[in-house]
């Protein structure tokens, strides 16, 4: 995993997965060992046991396939991006506040508007690995 700041706070794809093949794959108690749960997860998503348990620990020479990530989020409903989504929604909220407020400071809303607006598209760019 890459040591940019900005790359730490989002959430990889493989840490997605594995995340979501700890608490909604397969939880504590679907089976009696890490093993077991490691089969009920491959089982459920029709995955090799061997590619499920290169998920579970999240071995760094793995990539996860869209479609395994589409497979994760039929089974669990869980989403991948929410957060970036979470955050972007942030920033338009942040924004239509600015602009509702126009009579004050317009330059600093301006310097507030566009730092967002930076700090959202290098989020974004890490994330897409650029």
């Amino acid at each position: 995993m890459s040591e940019k700041p900005s790359e730490k706070s989002k959430m990889s794809s493989v840490e997605f997965v594995q995340d979501a093949l700890h608490n909604y794959v397969a939880p504590p108690g679907t089976g009696t060992s890490i093993a077991g749960r490691i089969r009920y997860a491959a089982r459920r998503l029709g995955w090799t046991y061997s590619r499920t348990k290169d998920a579970w620990y999240a071995d760094p020479r793995i990539s996860i396939k869209a479609d395994e990530v589409r497979k994760i989020e039929e089974t669990t409903g869980v989403r991948y991006g929410r957060e970036e989504l979470k955050s972007i929604d942030a920033l338009i909220r942040n924004a239509d506040s600015l602009l509702a407020h126009a009579d004050e400071d317009i330059p600093s809303a301006y310097v507030i508007a566009f730092r967002a607006l930076i700090g959202a598209l290098a989020g974004s760019r890490a994330a897409r690995g650029e």
